[in-house]
């Protein structure tokens, strides 16, 4: 099964090596799994698959132009506006989360973002596979694995109660601060 290949892959890749032109991720579509050396939260635990992703999106009228190398990339040097990733780890690591912009973004601001950057660089590995529908795999991925990452289609995880009111805390708090330059 394909799930082999994200659960127990032959190998997994650091930020250094998937940020490197070439990079050795596919410029093609597929699920995406990470990987943590250290759990970003004491109630996880570490060096198992945590996360799936996938790439491109399926969205109801078309599908998304994403590929696996833009979006594991992104995940590694974004911000939590663009990646769920970051926005999920940002928070269980206690990092505040602020609105930029016009306020309706929502990032942990250039320090934030530099200080999850550099954990991730030294706890997330990644691994992937090309898929053509990847959203059919991820949805067997989230319906059959323990995934406590991943929010959507996945409110039967153990986690997930408290990873949603984590998000939501810091989302109630950013609202409440000013606008962040």
């Amino acid at each position: 099964m394909e799930a082999i290949a994200l659960v127990s892959p032959e190998r997994l890749w650091s930020a250094q090596e998937v940020l490197v032109r070439p990079s050795p991720v596919p410029a093609a579509a597929g699920v995406y799994g990470w990987h943590f050396e250290q759990p970003p939260h004491p109630d996880l635990s570490a060096e198992r698959l945590l996360y799936v992703g996938i790439a491109p999106r399926y969205m109801a009228n078309r599908t998304s132009t994403q590929n696996l190398r833009k979006r594991v990339r992104y995940h590694y040097r974004g911000n939590a506006a663009g990646s769920t990733l970051r926005l999920t780890l940002g928070c269980l690591l206690g990092l505040e989360l602020r609105r930029v912009g016009s306020g309706k973004r929502m990032t942990f601001g250039k320090a934030g973002e530099a200080t999850l950057s550099q954990w991730m660089a030294d706890n997330a590995r990644v691994c992937w596979i090309e898929q053509n529908e990847p959203w059919t795999l991820e949805s067997q991925l989230i319906s059959q694995l323990d995934l406590p990452l991943n929010l959507d289609q996945n409110s039967h995880n153990a986690f997930h109660s408290r990873l949603k009111e984590l998000r939501a805390q810091a989302r109630v708090r950013a609202r409440e601060l000013p606008i962040s330059s």
